[in-house]
């Protein structure tokens, strides 16, 4: 891979920074299945020692392959954002707001105009606040790929932590996907959406440091106006184990239902955590069911543990599919789709295949435009 770390970001990332953490279920989304069910991790070391002062973000972008990004002031994205307008709002979550903006022509000598999405993080008097704000800045400042969104700029200004990123018409999967307004995503659309996650998933694992994503979700995969997906919001993302390491041993930090078990239990991360995590967003593709619902029975709360058995039966299999497709998929395609979401929820992350491999499953199953009825 062509980018490189600078030697702050590597003394900044070797340390594992603790708080005291939880773990929230996914906050957007209009069913009643968004609980907050914290799970609390107790530690004991703080973040005083990241870098916070703006002269310091300045310094680390600088000395990284993230020097491109822009310095916003905070004046310049009040003007982005109509003074950050209620009705510019595009989505809310854990971290504060995302506003669609755009940057208007002679706001600063070189910009271009250009639709924007602006992410303002809210409660940062919090350190998981600046330290998420933070990884974002660093990992997609030095990370470009087609499947990931493009990070174009940040604000460090007094408390005001923001993003502004390339504006994504499409908005996210999760908003697609569980929609009561729109159409029903189409299969080849579907299958066109795993395939770019996938390939945004695997540039990660393969990179010459490997980045495990850790928060792997509907919600975080963004579209653009052609169903093209690209991976947003890398705050929880954690440089991968090098050399001799078969792990990364850190806090339990993600979403309930996506989070790999092992990892849930043991806090032991590997890119094995991220292709879990895959398994069940092509399960939530598969089905048009989410990945926790708590208005099912019991026994269907959760996604990837009840539909686990029927993925390798194939008759069993059709009557999970999401009825909203009214049968307009390849029989065929649904199976081997099946059966990749299945090898990916193994137990033992060993057996669980690579993101390259997954890659490599979905190819052959993109499917033109045409009506789907075989």
């Amino acid at each position: 891979m062509d980018f490189l770390f600078g030697p702050l970001f590597l003394s900044l990332k070797l340390k594992d920074y603790a708080l005291t953490l939880q773990i929230q279920i996914n906050k957007s989304g209009d069913s009643p299945r968004n609980e907050s069910r914290p799970v609390k991790v107790e530690c004991k070391d703080n973040d005083n020692d990241l870098p916070s002062d703006p002269k310091e973000i300045e310094d680390l972008c600088r000395n990284s392959a993230a020097k491109h990004l822009i310095m916003f002031t905070y004046n310049e994205l009040k003007t982005i954002t109509g003074n950050f307008r209620l009705e510019n709002v595009l989505g809310e979550g854990g971290f504060g707001s995302v506003y669609k903006g755009s940057i208007p022509r002679n706001i600063r000598e070189g910009l271009e105009p250009l639709q924007v999405a602006v992410k303002v993080h809210d409660g940062l008097n919090s350190n998981q606040g600046h330290r998420e704000w933070l990884a974002e800045v660093i990992f997609l400042g030095q990370l470009s790929h087609p499947n990931l969104v493009k990070l174009i700029g940040y604000c460090c200004e007094d408390n005001h932590r923001v993003l502004v990123y390339e504006y994504m018409a499409g908005g996210s999967v999760e908003s697609n996907l569980f929609s009561k307004i729109l159409l029903p995503l189409p299969w080849n659309v579907r299958m066109k959406i795993a395939l770019g996650a996938a390939r945004g998933l695997a540039f990660l694992h393969e990179a010459e440091k490997p980045v495990i994503y850790r928060d792997f979700k509907t919600s975080n995969i963004l579209l653009d106006q052609e169903y093209n997906a690209k991976l947003s919001d890398f705050g929880l993302a954690k440089d991968g184990p090098v050399g001799d390491q078969s792990h990364v041993s850190t806090r339990v930090m993600g979403t309930y239902g996506y989070a790999a078990p092992e990892y849930m239990k043991t806090g032991h991360l590997t890119t094995m955590s991220d292709v879990y995590s895959f398994g069940v967003v092509l399960l939530e593709l598969l089905t048009g069911r989410w990945s926790l619902d708590k208005t099912r029975p019991s026994k269907e709360h959760n996604l990837a543990e009840w539909a686990r058995h029927f993925l390798t039966e194939k008759r069993k299999l059709l009557n999970i599919v999401d009825p909203r497709l009214e049968g307009l998929y390849p029989v065929k395609g649904v199976h081997k789709a099946a059966m990749l979401a299945y090898h990916c929820l193994n137990h033992n992350p060993k057996a669980r295949p690579l993101m390259r491999d997954v890659v490599d499953t979905l190819e052959p199953l993109q499917v033109s435009d045409r009506p789907l009825n075989f």
